[in-house]
């Protein structure tokens, strides 16, 4: 999967007509750049893929919560699935369809759970608890909830541990043997609407086999629950995970290919069944992740046992590769015509030793001043990012039709003391 918004001129590299050396000279580094087109681009992928049932798509807003980049999504019709109080906000002020929102998470806050039945969204309930507090508060508040619950479905996937969601021992979701209960409990409460079924079993998946054996399940798991309580869901959420070749050689598997998975398998379901909800997926990295680069200025260059270049971005703005040891290529942006000349691992300036962006990558010589672009940063960059070792994170830029907006500023070293006191005892 490479991004046709992405090319080379005069040995630069040009992200939608706009060259990122001159980027990065505008608005500094580090730096975000974010490319609207492809984000389009991805969104609609998915939408053609699974056109041929009702279906949504909603998008994962953890993968990347700037505003801009809800109202650009709101704009070609998606829904979102969100995981806190704040991206339901989020959500909320961008004018996403509150019909077409799925507040997901495996420890609400009874605070999260009144927000979410005050503005009438659906709730993914994750636990019996869960589902008490839910009907008290909608009681409390006078209201009706909107429910569905998510499954833990016991598949495991082919991906990083810590991104495995759906395997038995994960935090998430009802064990599959007893959600049929829950779903009996829930029919006996007033103030509660049924309304779906969810499922999510992990992040980056390549091989797409686990998709349809979830299907296989949630889709047993409907027709048991119409046929126990007479109950027609609206809804299944599939979820998300399809992932993206972040290495050259990975496999590029796209929507269409998922699809071909799962919809034989649920329009079988559906014909057999005489039961057919609507078909909810929730991909965030595939919509978001290679719209996204990160450039970052080199610092020094310093030859040790290995040859180590530090630049002015660390793992307090890209934390994937010290979370999951994970892989992003990495470009001299201003040297796009020259041959690989050297190996070199590529640090951050954060005080720990795990601030690696790339290690041993063959590279074209690189000096102090160069340019580095890391790609796939469009998902879980900066929505990750932190302020360690009190560092203001870096803007955001938008970039589409050869124009570029700023979408967050950089910010300033004022932010990082914004809401602290010091009681007058120490003054």
């Amino acid at each position: 999967m490479k991004s046709s918004n992405f090319s080379v001129n005069n040995g630069h590299l040009i992200i939608n007509g706009l060259d990122t050396v001159e980027l990065a000279r505008k608005y500094g580094s580090p730096l975000y750049i974010i490319c609207e087109d492809t984000i389009r681009e991805r969104f609609r992928e998915f939408r053609s893929a699974f056109s041929g049932v009702k279906s949504d798509i909603y998008y994962a807003m953890k993968a990347n919560g700037n505003l801009a980049i809800l109202k650009i999504l709101g704009s070609e019709g998606a829904g979102v699935d969100v995981f806190s109080a704040g991206e339901l906000y989020m959500a909320l002020l961008t004018g996403i369809n509150r019909e077409k929102i799925l507040f997901n998470g495996n420890s609400k806050t009874d605070r999260e759970l009144k927000f979410a039945i005050s503005s009438g969204v659906t709730v993914s309930v994750d636990s019996i608890d869960e589902l008490n507090s839910l009907s008290k508060l909608a009681a409390e508040l006078d209201a009706r909830a909107s429910l569905a619950f998510r499954v833990n479905p016991d598949i495991s996937p082919e991906t990083h541990p810590k991104i495995s969601t759906g395997i038995r021992t994960s935090k998430f979701g009802i064990p599959h043997d007893d959600v049929l209960k829950v779903y009996g409990m829930a029919k006996e409460l007033d103030n509660i609407d049924i309304k779906g079924i969810h499922c999510h079993i992990g992040s980056q998946i390549l091989k797409l086999d686990v998709f349809g054996e979830a299907m296989v399940k949630m889709m047993d798991l409907v027709e048991l629950i119409r046929d126990e309580y007479d109950l027609e869901l609206e809804f299944l959420d599939i979820g998300g995970g399809l992932g993206i070749p972040y290495h050259e050689d990975d496999p590029a598997p796209t929507p269409e290919d998922l699809a071909d998975v799962i919809l034989p398998i649920f329009k079988d379901k559906s014909a057999k069944t005489g039961i057919s909800p609507r078909l909810i997926l929730e991909p965030g990295r595939y919509i978001v992740a290679d719209s996204g680069v990160l450039l970052c200025r080199v610092n020094t260059v310093k030859r040790a046992h290995k040859t180590f270049v530090g630049t002015d971005a660390g793992f307090n703005l890209l934390a994937r590769p010290m979370i999951y040891n994970a892989y992003h290529r990495i470009l001299v942006a201003n040297r796009m015509d020259q041959p690989p000349a050297e190996t070199y691992t590529i640090v951050g300036p954060i005080c720990e030793s795990g601030d690696i962006l790339g290690e041993d990558r063959n590279l074209p010589r690189i000096e102090k001043g160069d340019l580095l672009a890391i790609l796939d940063t469009g998902a879980y960059g900066f929505s990750m990012s932190s302020q360690y070792n009190q560092r203001p994170r870096c803007a955001e830029v938008l970039v589409s039709g050869g124009h570029d907006e700023l979408i967050r500023e950089e910010e300033a070293v004022g932010d990082l003391i914004a809401g602290q006191t010091i009681p007058d005892r120490l003054l």
